[in-house]
């Protein structure tokens, strides 16, 4: 930070001598040196010391003191005053002989003590009194001991032009005396804490434009007495000063398309606070607006901000390299590859020659990650001095990969009345066929259901997004409806949401052969019999999804349409068309609070019900269905009481959902039927209600419900419990 203020240093200003031959210029220079130092210290005026005339003698000097007066000052001494004066000097060896006999003591007389005190004995350490210092704050008796202390900050509330609370709020969340809790080990730590806390008032004013507070602190002793006095004061005062604005704002930068670009984006204005929270979100806003706007080079640089003291206003200067205007052109890639450069072009959602946005790289990248084949992947432009026109260049994305391992082994389990348990484990190889030709082998145990399966999936099959699969698989279903031995064969072409990608719009489109021996009731035996069906058959579904979030939407919309031609085989070819049509919306009440609901109705047209596979009706129950009754238990039953399933459906749900923190608890009413007729009747529904527990995961909701049916009939069970992942719709 500038200032246009100067301050400049005192230069100080030595003194000397000059060396003569003649001791009485000497001592003369001397004596006029100490005379001009005690003037110096009185005067900021430099000294300097004439030097001595050229040939200047002692003839020339006159003497401070005269012979004669030395002569009667000094008093001559004679052996008579002192006997020691007329005694002959020893000689050398004399002395050393006497010093090594130990008569060293007898060398030089006592002097005469002429204060008794000096000769008395040393009293003993017993007999001293010492009176111990007494300290304000007592010492702690063990090293447990802790002094208390309270925080007081004064002045906040003088404060004009910024809320006093925001202030408080950003000192107590980072104050190293709030974090010590009113506790320390002793006065100094509180001393240290103080004026770390100084240091962090100041940086929080100035954050907000006050570059010239006074911030002072104290330490405030308790005043109380006795054994255990109140807590010391910490104490903190302030005063702000004069609040600084910004003066001139100036972007040192070339120009660019459009011409206000940066400026629009740099939302600053002359006479605002400088406030450091607006000024760096400015500048991020503009490095972000200039690589979506096309200059992927773009690099803003460090901002200047002029301090006028007297107008209390900042002049801000802002240098930007905006570097050159660019259009995508072609990708390149390297390291450890799980893919090429072709397929990276399938993934990305921009052409070459379009303007360069790094939203759309951010994008490619994202796409990337989704692919589940790396461990590490970075998108970056890179330049070509290649002209594109209109004053731009192509660029080059580039993509740096580093591939994962490709295998994944994964695993589901889950429980519903009626449905028992059902786990389900699968190995896949997400990258056996590149790009992204996926093996997948799984295997299902439960209840009411075994099977196994092979599945071959290419992700981005030529496009972003679009999904081909080929199905082989054999199970065997035991349910009260049926009981059926089923081999599938099915390929599908698709476009579908996942909890990476959820998307507006999906789709998908496919065929089916089915081979399956199923056991039911039949009618005209009045009796259960297996019989073999082969259906062959076609499908669509179309989906619109408006929700925010896939697992766990708590505002939205969603309508699926699925139709499905379908022919059966035995005995004679019995074509019909299933169709069916589900709908949910969400209204949140408050930010723990949603309400939620769906309706379904399905039909199938043009075959008896005898004529259709068990497994190709329409059954409702279940915790997909209507909760509190059994997996498949509502609609028409056979003799045995065992449903029979139906050619059309109708259901409707209702859900009230709490959430607080990741816990969430649910009540809902589901209410439903299936008829035998291909329309749906709206007669005898059944009612189930119940209440749900929620556990939030990163993945989606973990969910328990517990339903029961009302108005419950003989056969039916009181409770019914399912345990899944999402929520119920």
């Amino acid at each position: 930070m500038s200032d246009r203020d100067a301050f400049w240093p005192q230069h100080m200003t030595g003194h000397g001598s000059h060396k003569t031959r003649l001791v009485a210029q000497a001592a003369c220079a001397l004596a006029f040196m100490l005379a001009s130092t005690s003037q110096a210290q009185e005067s900021d005026a430099p000294v300097v010391v004439p030097a001595a005339p050229p040939g200047a003698g002692l003839s020339e000097i006159e003497p401070i003191v005269t012979d004669e007066e030395f002569e009667q000052t000094v008093p001559e001494l004679s052996p008579l005053d002192d006997p020691e004066l007329g005694r002959e000097l020893e000689s050398i060896e004399q002395f050393e002989r006497r010093l090594s006999q130990g008569e060293n003591a007898e060398a030089i007389p006592d002097a005469a003590v002429r204060d008794a005190e000096l000769s008395a004995a040393l009293p003993s350490l017993e007999s001293f009194e010492v009176t111990p210092v007494e300290f304000a704050q007592p010492a702690p008796d063990d090293e447990n001991s802790t002094v208390a202390y309270r925080i007081d900050v004064t002045g906040l509330d003088k404060v004009e032009g910024a809320t006093p609370k925001k202030l408080r709020s950003l000192f107590n969340g980072l104050s190293a005396l709030r974090q010590g809790d009113g506790k320390a080990a002793n006065v100094a730590m509180v001393q240290a804490r103080l004026e770390q806390d100084s240091e962090l008032m100041q940086t929080i004013l100035a954050s907000e434009g006050w570059y010239d507070p006074s911030v002072t602190t104290r330490i405030d002793l308790p005043a109380g007495e006795g054994e255990k006095p109140g807590p010391m004061t910490a104490v903190i005062d302030v005063v702000p000063g004069k609040r600084y604005a910004l003066g001139t704002v100036d972007v040192q930068a070339e120009p660019t398309v459009p011409p206000s670009l940066i400026a629009d984006n740099l939302a600053l204005k002359p006479g605002e606070p400088i406030v450091a929270e607006r000024v760096q979100g400015a500048e991020a806003k503009v490095s972000l607006a200039l690589p979506e706007q096309g200059y992927p080079f773009a690099e803003v640089g460090q901002r200047s901000i002029l301090l006028d003291r007297e107008t209390g206003l900042g002049d801000y200067t802002l240098p930007v390299k905006t570097g050159p205007r660019a259009r995508f052109g072609g990708f390149a890639t390297d390291g450890d590859l799980a893919f090429g450069a072709s397929h990276i072009e399938v993934l990305s959602r921009f052409k070459r020659g379009e303007l360069y946005d790094s939203r759309k790289i951010d994008d490619l990248r994202k796409a990337l990650v989704a692919t589940g084949l790396f461990s590490t992947v970075a998108v970056e432009p890179r330049a070509t001095g290649e002209p594109a026109g209109d004053g731009t260049e192509f660029v080059t994305t580039y993509v740096k990969q580093d591939a994962g391992p490709p295998r994944t082994i994964a695993g589901t389990l889950g429980y519903a009345s009626g449905e028992g348990f059902h786990a389900e484990a699968s190995w896949t190889h997400r990258n056996l066929f590149p790009p992204e030709g996926a093996l997948i082998v799984n295997a299902v145990a439960g209840t009411k259901e075994q099977g196994a399966g092979v599945t071959f999936r290419r992700s981005n099959a030529g496009k972003r997004d679009r999904t081909f699969e080929l199905v082989a698989e054999a199970l065997h279903s035991d349910y009260d409806a049926y009981s059926a031995y089923t081999g599938r064969l099915a390929a599908q072409v698709r476009r579908v949401s996942t909890p990476i990608w959820q998307k507006r719009y999906t789709y998908a489109a496919g065929v089916e052969l089915l081979g399956t021996s199923e056991r039911s009731w039949d009618d005209a035996l009045g009796r259960k019999d297996r019989k073999t069906y082969y259906v062959a058959g076609l499908n669509g579904q179309v989906g619109f999804d408006y929700t925010d979030d896939l697992l766990d939407p708590t505002k939205g919309f969603r309508v699926t349409a699925l139709l499905q031609p379908e022919g059966a085989l035995r005995g004679g070819f019995s074509p019909y068309v299933r169709g069916r049509l589900d709908a949910s919306g969400y209204f949140p009440v408050s930010d723990s609070l949603v309400v939620a609901g769906r309706v379904r109705v399905g039909t199938i047209q043009g075959a008896a019900r005898e004529e259709i596979p068990p497994s190709r009706r329409f059954y409702a129950g279940g915790g997909g269905s209507v909760r509190g009754f059994a997996f498949q238990k509502l609609g028409p039953l056979d003799l045995e009481g065992d449903p029979e399933g139906g050619r059309s459906l109708n259901e409707a749900s209702a859900e009230v959902r709490y959430r607080f923190g990741d816990f969430g608890v649910v009540g809902f009413v589901d209410v439903g039927q299936a008829y035998e007729d291909t329309v749906p009747r709206f007669s005898d529904l059944r009612i189930g209600a119940g209440i749900g527990a929620r556990y939030y995961t990163n993945f989606g909701p973990l969910r328990i419900d517990v339903a029961t049916p009302l108005d419950r009939r003989p056969g039916e069970g009181r409770f019914n419990l399912y345990v899944s992942i999402g929520q119920a719709f």
